[in-house]
């Protein structure tokens, strides 16, 4: 009997050494990927990415913090929904256009005339949906910098911070971290790591930002989200994306979940710091995370 028992012991002990062995192999196999298609491309590159359903998941300089870009839309909209769940505003919350705003870029709301008023809702829906910097600069200034803040380190987030208004230095609302800290205008919008995106996107995809409710519909507004030139970019049939982009003249972001058959692939990617702005519709940088996306799809899903 004892004999026996010890048979098992060796048996189960080689099965979780060979499983390991394959687990550290595939591991390797994927950073050479990784590192094959990065080679040559002229700027800094960082990733993160995790299976939600196996847990399997890579990372590159995952922990560094980079410039967010307009991704930091994703955790003001977190907030807003943290503040109408509260009862401290209401989604039929009135914004007024104004006669000006210095965001400028992305977005429609800027071509309507001033005074004109929409309701939260639908300033959330366009700032994430079609990256509305105006109807971003009119959440600011009604949820506050300040109050993203508070909520994503509540969510553990270290390194996310919104930082101000879409517009530059002047243009208002800023965090209370900007005003202490002048070294954190390098990040421009908003401040974050791969590693804190991919958590956001995990705690809302396992209903955990808010509500379960608040967090499906989140969800379902980063699905509708226009720019797909990254992440989601030829995305197989069948396989939603529910994603947020950012771009900045020498950098490109994205953040978001492939629904594959495969399991529910959460991933961050930004290249920064590229040789040259270029406004392009096969933009490198955007073609670059495409093929990082899909390496990763690929070999996280097996």
């Amino acid at each position: 009997m004892f004999r026996k028992t010890i048979l098992v012991f060796i048996a189960a002990f080689c099965a979780i050494s060979v499983a390991a062995q394959n687990a550290d192999d595939r591991t390797k196999v994927l950073d050479a990927k990784i590192k094959n298609a990065i080679e040559g491309f002229k700027g800094d590159v960082w990733v993160y990415a995790k299976n939600l359903d196996t847990g399997k998941d890579y990372a590159l300089r995952a922990d560094e913090q980079v410039r967010t870009a307009s991704t930091i839309k994703l955790p003001i909209m977190a907030e807003v929904f943290r503040q109408v769940e509260a009862g401290k505003i209401k989604w039929d919350h009135k914004l007024t256009i104004p006669t000006f705003d210095p965001g400028g870029g992305s977005g429609v709301l800027k071509e309507f005339s001033s005074g004109l008023q929409i309701d939260l809702r639908t300033a959330v829906i366009l700032m994430n949906v079609v990256s509305d910097n105006l109807a971003t600069n009119l959440i600011i200034e009604t949820v506050t910098a300040d109050a993203v803040n508070k909520f994503m380190a509540e969510l553990g987030l270290k390194d996310t911070l919104s930082m101000r208004k879409v517009g530059g230095y002047e243009s208002g609302g800023l965090s209370t971290a900007l005003k202490e800290d002048d070294g954190l205008r390098r990040f421009g919008l908003g401040r974050s790591s791969p590693r804190d995106m991919v958590k956001l996107l995990e705690l809302l995809e396992n209903g955990k930002v808010v509500s379960k409710e608040a967090s499906a519909e989140m969800i379902n507004i980063l699905k509708r989200q226009q720019y797909k030139t990254g992440i989601g970019r030829n995305a197989a049939s069948g396989v939603q994306v529910a994603s947020k982009s950012g771009g900045l003249d020498l950098l490109k972001s994205d953040v978001g979940i492939l629904y594959t058959p495969g399991g529910r692939i959460a991933m961050a990617i930004t290249v920064d710091n590229m040789e040259k702005p270029l406004y392009i519709q096969d933009h490198p940088g955007q073609l670059l995370i495409w093929k990082l996306s899909e390496i990763l799809q690929s070999e996280l899903a097996k």
